[in-house]
């Protein structure tokens, strides 16, 4: 057994906030786990170009990041149990967990051309230049998810297939999310709703990065129904904050901060939340201009585009809109966590990590 946050109630004075220390620990415990599923001795001796790319592959899933998912599992197994000891299992599910988001990522990647991701080269960049990069990425991605759940059904934990099931099927809708975004950058910003952009991150991030997590580890530690539904309602609000806080660091973000480029969702022409709430409050004049910039080819957006795209929509209420609704469903996710227990501090502890999302930069 390892011991999660054995003193969550006592933080002393000139500590570390104890989300913080909370989500160092995850890392670190995570990341060890991450590296021990890339030891795959019936691979060794397969080829040594495919033994490189494996190497890769392992470097971009070790990178710093915040690994919320693997620690949304253990606060809701937290939370069933009313105890901070985690089964060492526990570790490998949540490992195999945050694999299975690297795979979306790499896919994700691709899809939208990007250049950085935390902080370096996104994959197909690493494999090779141009599209035999991309090329190679999707298979690699391919294999990381076949490897992902191979690690949640090795656990060892009870029940864990039929969480996997689970977790699965909510990895479908998010397919559903993750194809809405890409096919809306095709319609005119006229046709697009606000509602549909609150489908697509409710889809493609709060049920899959938030809710299951929560979820998923509340099922490996016996929670009954009444606690789940919690969970969902609260991961459904804090995922929404999360993706809306996304939006405008992909319009308004500093790469060096958020390290990924700040100005991808113009490049791809997405239809974020903050860019549809501009459009349906401009003037007949700055609709049609709005329409203009995101209609763009991506070798026309230039700074001088970007830098109007981002004035366009500071000017015309949809930054100020969209911050609006991260602090609601900030609120919202906050207070439906009043609701569950909070065994050892850990319903506080996240409610620090839910105010600390909100106000994220990266």
């Amino acid at each position: 057994m390892a011991t999660l946050l054995p003193n969550v109630q006592q933080t002393s004075a000139g500590a570390a906030p104890p989300e913080h220390a909370w989500l160092q620990l995850v890392q670190a415990q995570v990341e060890s786990a991450l590296a021990q599923l890339f030891e795959l001795p019936d691979e060794q001796g397969l080829d040594a170009r495919w033994t490189q790319a494996a190497a890769q592959a392992r470097a971009y899933a070790l990178r710093p990041a915040k690994r919320l998912r693997p620690a949304l599992v253990l606060a809701g197994h937290g939370l069933a149990r009313g105890s901070t000891s985690v089964p060492q299992g526990l570790w490998r599910f949540a490992a195999g967990l945050e694999l299975l988001h690297t795979f979306l990522l790499i896919h994700d990647d691709v899809a939208d051309q990007a250049e950085l991701r935390r902080g370096g080269p996104v994959l197909h960049r690493m494999l090779a230049p141009g599209r035999p990069g991309e090329d190679l990425a999707v298979v690699m991605g391919d294999h990381l998810f076949a490897r992902s759940l191979e690690a949640m059904l090795e656990s060892g934990l009870p029940g864990a297939s039929r969480v996997a099931r689970y977790y699965l099927g909510v990895c479908r809708h998010t397919a559903a999310g993750q194809y809405l975004d890409l096919d809306l950058a095709r319609v005119p910003l006229a046709e697009v709703t606000l509602f549909q952009t609150l489908r697509v991150a409710h889809l493609k991030t709060a049920r899959y990065g938030f809710c299951a997590p929560l979820v998923c580890g509340a099922m490996l530690g016996g929670a009954d129904e009444a606690l789940q539904q919690g969970l969902e309602r609260v991961g459904r609000s804090v995922g929404l904050a999360y993706q809306l806080r996304d939006d405008l660091i992909g319009l308004f973000g500093d790469a060096a901060v958020a390290g990924k480029a700040s100005d991808g969702d113009f490049m791809q022409a997405k239809r974020t939340f903050p860019v549809v709430a501009a459009y349906v409050r401009a003037t007949p004049e700055g609709r049609e201009e709005l329409e203009r910039l995101w209609a763009l080819p991506v070798e026309c957006k230039d700074d001088a585009a970007l830098a109007r795209a981002r004035e366009l929509v500071e000017h015309f209420g949809g930054r100020a809109a969209c911050e609006r609704a991260v602090e609601r469903a900030s609120r919202a996710a906050r207070r439906s966590l009043q609701t569950l227990p909070n065994p050892h501090g850990l319903r506080d502890l996240l409610d620090a990590l839910i105010t600390r999302l909100s106000r994220r930069a990266s």
